[in-house]
């Protein structure tokens, strides 16, 4: 057995591929882009060896780096995997050149199926059943004589590689002609071939293959028949074994052909024989043979009871038992499906999704029942430059209804937040007629609609965050504030407007709104600052439960008048993964809410299902926030005040003072304009020069800190501990006025005493004060000589 093997891939293939390795104690050595820097299979290997910067072409597909790095880590085979140099004859020839062994089919091998034109010559002599159609066409003007002999529709293929590029179906003589230069273009642009052939096309065909292996030495198997007729756009999206509703005796037939066509070049390792059948006439056609591992081949292994990796690594190493001895005892049992989760949008023409992974969890796999080849796990960055898939989740059961609904199952309970993927979209394919029935042909999702409780963002505004009410509470101590609403009066009035819990997510919208496009029936509310609100170009009303029926767009414009922030809520709250028990956005901390950020053009977020469409309902005008020229702002007096930090001249003066608030001013902290503050002190003496240092010291949100000379009202995102003199705190019925202010505005400062603020609620609805975030809890100071009205330190 080999002590070193070099794996020339990455993503779930690669991870698959070291698990095996592991079994058998054989160093597993990853090589990768930096794109993938992050991925499980880094994180698994003996050894990982960068490739460097960029996409495929400079990196996986660089036969020489790949090479340089089996000699660097002393690999003695390298295993392909798929895709990529798996089928590439001169990458086989070159490692067998450099003494290293090639997990795969011999270099004659690869060149004789790797052409599609070759490998039907080969089928047609065997005596394989074939499919009306020509050798490689010259031009357009043989393809056209070609198109009418054998009768349209027919299929234009690439000769050169595979996934379904270079197919293109031609029902007519023009749309042969517009294809004809295209196809050849792919072809030469993705495999360096523009060879193309004719086809005939049969209309309603399933795609089924037969697992094959060989030793090499003239002895093949066949491991029954899968189903990949569950294609979009020539690629498959769901796989099957064994293939439902075949005719007695049809299964075995497939195989026996199969086998026929792999002994006649005496086939060493892992492949598949592809086959085209007609339903209605009941006959296969041979379409192509991969000469690698196929995506879908652990739906073999988990019917079979094989290990497919295994074998080809024991292979290699001339370690395998005879092929009659490994299948003397095996057996198919029970029914497996896969699905192959994608970071891509349904809903945007399956457009590939590359970004952050935020949230990953999938359900637990006992390897059995339910198997998840992946990756990824949070924090895991999809890069642009390669196929977007992030896992296959297979499962297995005795019947194929079973499987079907345990597949389900586990498409339902995993989460991928951060990008968009086609996870709904392939339960949808499960419960449709076609997949369902066990009846599907290659093209049955023409037929589907994706559906999905969504909106898109169109634009996104000047700052339009994830936020939650109380936010995120209970790590104060350790540094992370509390995010969630600037102003959480208005978010809660929102929810309770929608009949939601008034925790439930919705959007802070700060000074210009986003649009955004909705992919669902929804019923949203819009409170806090008044702002322009349209549904398809229709002005709209405010503090009122408003229906936005799918495919209509919902447009906030810039406020205008008083007030900072809006809120936009919507009946079943934002669908979004909690982060350290709350969903709202803290974006300096680049966690919770929507990737950790604000939210960009193009971004997606999910809904709960309607199951309330009722609208109309409007905020009683009293609830509605008063936002006067100048806001009055209660605090609590201490714990810095006078006569140990300030003058109580200057107390008084700011008290009297109608503040300005300053330009910069963000969730972390509103920053005011006024009188120089009157220091008691020269200095901070061992806490620092400025008179306003003190050693660190717990914040609380809504603290008035002087930074220097300078007072903040220290916000939801502010910091939980610093050095500077706090002699006001606001009451915690007021910190929602904190949301509404924005450069220019006036505020006033009112000392009230704790027994008054511990009345006071931000809400009028009989309720009790809620919430309060702080940063400790401490006993009133003394109060000052003289105290504008009561003393102390609100504490929570």
């Amino acid at each position: 057995m080999f002590e070193t093997l070099l794996i020339a891939n990455r993503g779930a293939i690669a991870c698959r591929i070291l698990r095996t390795l592991h079994q058998l104690d054989v160093r597993g050595v990853a090589v990768y882009s930096e794109a993938d820097a992050a991925s499980l299979h880094i994180q698994q290997a003996d050894q990982a060896i960068s490739l460097g910067d960029g996409p495929a072409a400079s990196t996986y597909l660089v036969v020489d780096k790949i090479l340089q790095a089996a000699r660097d880590s002393g690999a003695q085979a390298i295993h392909p995997g798929y895709g990529f140099l798996s089928e590439n004859a001169a990458f086989a020839e070159a490692c067998e050149a450099a003494g290293i062994a090639f997990v795969g089919p011999t270099p004659e091998q690869l060149r004789v199926f790797g052409l599609k034109h070759t490998a039907r010559a080969l089928a047609k002599a065997n005596g394989v059943p074939m499919l009306e159609g020509t050798e490689l066409l010259e031009d357009l003007e043989s393809a056209l004589v070609a198109g009418e002999q054998v009768g349209y529709p027919v299929m234009l293929k690439s000769t050169a590689g595979g996934g379904g590029i270079g197919m293109r179906v031609c029902r007519s003589a023009a749309e042969l002609s517009d294809a004809f230069e295209a196809v050849k273009r792919l072809g030469q642009n993705n495999f360096s071939d523009a060879g193309v052939f004719i086809e005939k096309y049969i209309q309603r065909a399933r795609h089924l293959e037969v697992q094959v292996f060989g030793d090499g030495r003239g002895e093949v198997i066949a491991l029954g028949v899968r189903d990949c007729s569950v294609q979009r756009r020539n690629q498959k999206v769901l796989e099957e074994t064994p293939a439902p509703n075949l005719p007695a005796g049809m299964a075995d037939e497939l195989c026996a052909a199969a086998i026929k066509l792999a002994k006649a070049v005496s086939y060493r390792s892992a492949g598949t024989v592809e086959f085209v059948y007609d339903s209605e006439a009941e006959r296969f056609y041979f379409l192509e043979v991969n000469t690698r591992l196929q995506v879908e081949h652990g739906v073999t292994e988990q019917v079979w009871g094989v290990d497919l990796v295994r074998w080809m690594i024991e292979l290699a190493a001339g370690a395998l038992p005879p092929l009659t001895e490994l299948v003397a005892n095996l057996a198919p049992s029970g029914h497996a499906i896969q699905a192959r989760l994608y970071a891509e949008d349904p809903g945007r023409d399956f457009q590939p999704c590359p970004g952050l992974l935020t949230a990953v969890a999938f359900p637990a796999a006992d390897g059995k029942h339910l198997r998840i080849d992946t990756w990824v796990e949070a924090g895991c960055e999809i890069p642009p430059y390669f196929d977007p898939m992030i896992a296959k989740v297979i499962a297995w059961a005795p019947t194929r209804e079973q499987a079907s609904t345990a597949l389900d199952q586990a498409l339902a309970g995993t989460t991928l937040y951060g990008v968009e993927s086609n996870r709904g979209y392939l339960r949808q394919i499960l419960a449709d007629t076609p997949f369902a029935s066990g009846s599907p042909w290659t093209r049955c999702l023409e037929g589907l609609t994706y559906r999905a409780s969504t909106f898109e963002v169109l634009g996104a505004g000047t700052q339009t965050t994830v936020q939650d009410y109380p936010g995120r509470l209970g790590y104060w101590a350790v540094g992370v504030p509390p995010s969630g609403p600037m102003d959480s009066r208005a978010l809660r009035l929102g929810n309770r407007l929608l009949g939601n819990a008034e925790g439930e997510a919705g959007l802070e919208i700060t000074m210009s709104g986003p649009t955004l496009r909705f992919n669902t029936d929804a019923v949203v509310a819009v409170t806090g600052a008044p702002i322009p609100l349209t549904l398809d170009g229709q002005p709209q009303r405010m503090d009122t439960t408003l229906l936005v029926p799918a495919g209509t767009t919902l447009a906030l414009g810039t406020i205008a008048g008083a007030g900072a922030r809006s809120y936009l809520c919507v009946r079943g709250g934002l669908q979004v993964p909690d982060y350290l028990g709350s969903k709202s956005t803290f974006t300096l901390g680049q966690f919770g809410g929507h990737g950790g950020r604000a939210l960009r053009a193009g971004d997606v977020l999910h809904l709960a299902p309607l199951a309330d469409r009722s609208a109309g309902q409007t905020l009683e005008p009293a609830l509605r926030s008063d936002l006067p020229e100048v806001r009055t702002l209660r605090v609590i007096y201490g714990p810095h005040g006078s006569p140990e930090y300030f003058t109580p001249a200057y107390i008084e003066t700011f008290f009297a003072t109608d503040w300005e608030v300053h330009f910069n001013s963000s969730r972390t902290g509103v920053r005011l304009i006024g009188p120089k503050p009157e220091w008691v002190r020269e200095s901070g003496g061992e806490a620092g020069l400025h008179p306003s240092n003190i050693h660190d010291n717990p914040y609380a949100i809504g603290a008035v800190d002087f930074t220097g000379d300078m007072p903040v009202i220290l916000g939801p995102d502010g910091p939980s501990l610093g050095g500077f003199v706090c002699p006001v705190t606001l009451i915690e019925a007021d910190l929602w006025q904190l949301g509404q202010l924005k450069a220019g505005d006036k505020v006033r400062f009112e000392a009230v005493s704790i027994a008054e603020a511990r009345k006071s609620s931000p809400l009028p609805l009989g309720e009790g004060p809620g919430v309060r975030e702080t940063s400790a809890r401490a006993e009133p100071p003394p109060p000052p000589p003289q105290p504008p009205a009561g003393a102390g330190r609100y504490a929570g």
